[in-house]
């Protein structure tokens, strides 16, 4: 897949991120962010040329801000700004994750709050287009700018350090000639540009909500799913109730569920006499609706991340001013994404509850451990031991972490955040729901088979049809690894969601 995104400084998306993160698209640069970028880099020299102090141009960073650099000695000052910084560990992130952190520093440059020299915005753009991506240590930031991390950035555009380009991982100065691109060299305040900011947490951050969304979507179908496969009471979807009590999250889960379970006959049941499933089934939306509201919060606020100015301090080029700031500070929405990793622990914990019950004789009417011969298999008996120790690591990863910090350079960066580990964890926890949700799934279906006769939903007909593409019904006990990772596979693809929606839309 091939396209182009214009970044502008003001309107990037998570969309967007993702389709130069993940579908390699190349960027293009607006001219009126072009402009802004020289304009600020002016504006920069012209008060440094009066004489004003300015962190990280003529003074030092950090507990060293008190430290005047002469311009003799800039070029030196800004690598060694680089060489001191580059202090992140392994594990390194992805060609994707890189490509995230590039896309989400760049828009942020194009502001013009920065004053950096124009060159180094264009690099930001070529590493890009040419497909260059620094070799990214994952760990080592407190989440107070990622400036032990994004030094790497830095290396790499001076031609040092290591990259992956072209499916090797090669020395920067190695790709740089090859894509025809020459090393950086560093001006006043470059360097602090470059390692300054929170565009490893902020991009990586885009990338972990956009997966969020469609695990979310994906945690619908399968209890869409799981719902046919018990029966179930479809009372709690009726959209009156969502009316009374209007959280938008909820509301959206029970809409999308309905749209699900349209055309088959559980809409069709006589429930009455059952009255209510257990809450597990019935609360099902208003959790997965929690989440969901959690997660438009934390794009709320991450979306003011990308396309806002974190850098201290700030240049504010109309205003012929340079203002130290605190910019880099992002507390809003780390909170929003240890929020999201609670209200996705609850989504883990009903899920194993639903996997419980339909292995239950007493809420399926059907055999224990949905054995097709109760008296020759043991089905899936044992595998809930599987899908609740991966539920205890959800709720371990959920605990918040945000307030973990020390006091550090010489107790002036007395606040901190974590950030990066707390992006890091909430992604942790979609991994591990997307295996716990498989097995749901699997559950879900097996069911489904020993009612023979159930016709199912328009989307909940295409999410069984993709299950059993890729695990046939277990009509004898077999090792359950293989279909456990084949589902989770089918999941963690986006394919189970794509073949759903896409099937629901071709039946319409």
């Amino acid at each position: 897949m091939s396209g182009t995104v214009r970044l502008d400084g003001r309107s990037l998306t998570i969309e967007a991120l993702e389709q130069i993160a993940l579908c390699r698209y190349k960027v293009e640069l607006a001219p009126e962010a072009v402009a802004r970028v020289e304009k600020a880099h002016l504006v920069l020299h012209e008060l440094a040329a009066k004489g004003i102090p300015i962190y990280g141009f003529n003074r030092g960073v950090g507990i060293n801000k008190d430290r005047e650099i002469s311009s003799d000695f800039f070029e030196n000052y800004n690598r060694n700004l680089i060489y001191s910084h580059s202090a992140g560990i392994e594990p390194a992130a992805t060609e994707e994750q890189a490509r995230a952190v590039l896309a989400a520093r760049l828009n942020t440059l194009l502001l013009g709050a920065t004053g950096v020299h124009p060159q180094v915005v264009n690099m930001y753009r070529d590493f890009l287009n040419a497909g260059i991506h620094p070799v990214l240590p994952l760990r080592g930031s407190v989440g107070a700018a990622d400036i032990t991390v994004l030094s790497h950035i830095g290396l790499a555009m001076i031609g040092e350090g290591d990259v992956i380009y072209k499916g090797a991982t090669v020395p920067a100065s190695d790709a740089l000639r090859r894509a025809g691109l020459a090393p950086l060299k560093l001006g006043p305040k470059d360097g602090l540009a470059i390692v300054s900011s929170n565009a490893l947490s902020a991009g990586i951050g885009a990338l972990v909500l956009g997966e969020a969304a469609r695990l979310l979507e994906t945690a619908d179908i399968v209890f869409a799913l799981s719902l046919e496969a018990i029966r179930g009471c479809i009372s709690p979807l009726d959209e009156a109730a969502y009316r009374l009590r209007p959280y938008e999250g909820a509301a959206e889960s029970a809409a999308f569920v309905r749209s699900l379970l349209a055309g088959g006959d559980l809409p069709e049941l006589d429930t009455s006499s059952k009255i209510q499933d257990p809450l597990s089934f019935r609360s099902a939306c208003h959790v997965h609706g929690a989440a969901r509201d959690s997660l438009a919060y934390a794009c709320k606020l991450l979306l003011v991340q990308l396309n806002s100015s974190d850098d201290n301090p700030c240049l504010l080029a109309d205003e012929q001013r340079i203002v130290p700031s605190s910019n880099f500070d992002v507390t809003a929405w780390t909170l929003a994404f240890e929020m999201l990793g609670i209200a996705l622990s609850h989504v883990s914990k009903i899920s194993c509850y639903r996997a419980i019950k339909l292995g239950t004789p007493q809420f399926t009417g059907l055999p224990r451990f949905l054995s097709p011969d109760p008296a020759l298999a043991i089905a899936y008996g044992t595998i809930q031991k599987t899908f609740t120790s991966l539920d205890a690591e959800i709720r371990h990863l959920s605990n918040p972490v945000s307030a973990d910090y020390f006091s550090l350079s010489g107790d002036m960066e007395d606040h901190a955040n974590n950030t990066p580990l707390v992006v890091r964890k909430t992604a942790e926890i979609i991994d591990r729901l997307y295996y716990i949700l498989s097995m749901e799934a699997m559950h879900a279906a097996q069911a489904i088979d020993l009612r023979e006769a159930v016709r199912l939903g328009q989307g909940t007909r295409e999410a069984y049809a993709a299950i059993r593409s890729v695990v046939p019904v277990l009509s004898q006990d077999r090792f359950l690894t293989p279909d456990i990772q084949a589902v989770y596979k089918l999941l963690a693809s986006s394919e189970l969601l794509k073949r759903t929606k896409g099937g629901m839309a071709a039946n319409e």
